[in-house]
């Protein structure tokens, strides 16, 4: 055979393997099985954890549920003895007498006040105490942590009593802090709330590179400007996620409420609103959940308000 009758044909053979080089191999008959293998086996946990997510989001919600029902129900359905989810007649007699209390409106501003007042001063504090363990080597550095996180293990029914008379020795030297005042209900609540808000934000601190605090110097900034302009936006997400938890825990207090104000009424929060539907011929259940549900749109807004900051300050801290 002649090269020149080879060579077609070896060109042609040479031209037909690389086409069948390029022809892309099908997988899909090796491939299908196990792709369904492992959607039969996913598929039945994941449809597990969504319901377990789904009861336990019910089971959580229904309480709430229950007293906005309770709450625009009429007296008659309320003491029903076959009580039902639902109510074919709302009516809002509860909150008319909610709102026909005597200082109704001056409790709620006083709830106001000393939320506020703790959600602000414990996250001030906190952030420069955070800054002050994570930022400074100090002697017992570390014991002061420890005892951070030992003062969060007491319960707080245990120093009710001791407090009570530190709030009225106070009272006799220190003017607006003794027993009777918002200044009672104002400092036991910055003091509890402190060991969690400084344990939360230093991590949040420690995240922030030292590298950053470093070029702030070398470009002029002090430590103070270093402090409120720099480290401070860094770490609000914390803040804003201790707030939360410091103005809930206020906000819904009763024992030091009820254990500190003893006459002035007028110096009374919103949780003691609700001692006026307890009686004795029997409880006004109606004004107690419609006085709840009250309360807790407060509550509501300011989580609205600050969610999406509270989302990154659970999340984590900064990246370097």
């Amino acid at each position: 055979m002649s090269p020149s009758t080879a060579s077609p044909s070896s060109a042609d053979a040479g031209s037909a393997r690389p086409a069948l080089a390029d022809r892309p191999v099908s997988k899909a008959p090796a491939d299908r099985p196990r792709r369904g293998a492992r959607l039969r086996v996913r598929r039945p946990w994941r449809l597990a954890a969504e319901a377990a997510a789904v009861l336990i989001a019910v089971v959580v919600a229904f309480p709430l549920y229950w007293m906005v029902l309770s709450a625009f129900k009429p007296a008659s359905e309320v003491q029903s003895s076959n009580p039902r989810p639902w109510t074919l007649n709302p009516s809002l007699d509860a909150f008319r007498r909610v709102f026909d209390q005597q200082d109704f409106g001056r409790y709620f501003l006083n709830s106001l006040l000393v939320a506020g007042t703790v959600v602000v001063a414990s996250a001030l504090i906190a952030f420069l105490a955070a800054t002050a363990v994570t930022r400074f080597k100090f002697k017992m550095r570390t014991t002061v942590l420890i005892m951070f996180l030992v003062a969060q293990m007491v319960p707080v029914e245990a120093l009710t009593i001791p407090m009570f008379f530190l709030m009225r020795d106070l009272g006799d030297s220190v003017p607006g802090i003794g027993l009777n005042t918002l200044g009672s209900l104002i400092l036991p609540h910055i003091a509890f709330s402190l060991p969690f808000a400084i344990w939360m934000l230093r991590g949040f601190v420690k995240a922030v590179p030292e590298s950053l605090e470093e070029a702030a110097y070398l470009d002029g900034a002090s430590r103070t400007r270093f402090l409120w302009q720099i480290l401070f936006p860094l770490v609000l997400p914390g803040l804003i996620a201790t707030s939360v938890f410091s103005f809930i825990s206020t906000w819904n207090d009763f024992l030091f409420a009820k254990s500190f104000i003893i006459s002035a009424t007028e110096n009374s929060t919103l949780p003691m609103a609700l001692l006026v539907f307890f009686k004795d011929e029997g409880n006004d259940w109606g004004g107690i959940m419609a006085a709840s549900t009250i309360m807790t749109i407060p509550v509501l807004v300011f989580f609205v308000l600050v969610q999406r900051r509270l989302v990154s300050g659970l999340g984590g801290a900064v990246k370097d």
